[in-house]
């Protein structure tokens, strides 16, 4: 038998998954982003090294705002 809070425990689930994977993502990118440079000259960044670094912020901040997606049971006082 299934009951709604067994669907709210799913779909909270599902939702700090895809944020879970977002974040590691975009920590990925700000990693390669930071490690790059320095197998290469460091003196010498170049603006793709930027972006990679700016998109994987984008994509952590995302994960953010997708855990702020998550759902409360709604529990009702006995009158």
């Amino acid at each position: 038998m299934q009951t709604e809070r067994d669907k709210l425990v799913a779909f909270n689930e599902r939702v700090k998954l895809f944020a879970g994977f977002l974040n590691a993502i975009g920590l990925g990118l700000i990693g390669f982003a930071v490690l790059r440079p320095l197998t290469e000259t460091p003196s010498n960044p170049t603006w793709a090294v930027v972006w990679w670094g700016v998109i994987g912020l984008a994509m952590h901040a995302v994960s953010h705002y997708i855990l702020g997606r998550l759902r409360k049971e709604m529990k009702h006082d006995p009158v």
